[in-house]
This record gives C-alpha cells, structure tokens and sequence, in this order.
C-alpha cells in the first residue's frame, strides 16, 4: 500500500507543479516545487478524489490538523493515515 500511495500522490502533485514525478522525494517542500496556495488546493482535491478520503480543511496550520502538507513525506504519511481511519 505505502507504494502506491506514494506513487499516486506523487503523480497528483507532479501534475500540478509540472515536474517529474522522479523529481518528488520524500524531503520535496511544496515550496521546492513551487506549489502556491491554489495549486496546493488542487492538490488536496486530486488526492481527495483518488484515494476518497477528506483531508481537513486546516491541514495547511499545523497547530490545527495532524495532516501536514510541509513535504512530500508528510503527505503521504497524511493519506494513508485517512486510509486506515476511513477503513
């Protein structure tokens, strides 16, 4: 699983900041990619969308949400961690 979660959010991403899915490592801030604040949205709904979970609406205040949207990592770590709860 942890694979493939990895892969599809890398794709997501990849899409919307226009680089190579080789490119995204788990360290990659959205800020590295270049992701402003409306692309990151379009992110946060292509990964609702392919994995059918809800990503918080706060998860870009970290105080606020355990879904973190720093790096590349934390994301995928955010997901399949929606995964396990919506199971």
């Amino acid at each position: 699983m942890t694979e493939d979660v990895a892969k599809r959010v890398a794709a997501i991403i990849a899409e919307q900041a226009l680089v190579r899915t080789e490119t995204i490592t788990a360290p990659t801030t959205v800020e590295d990619l270049g992701l402003e604040s409306l692309a990151l949205v379009e992110v946060v709904f292509g990964i609702e969308e392919a994995f059918d979970v809800s990503v918080p609406y706060n998860a870009n205040d970290p105080a606020e949400s355990d879904f973190k949207l720093g790096n590349f990592g934390e994301i995928v770590e955010g997901v399949k961690q929606l995964i396990v709860e919506k199971s």
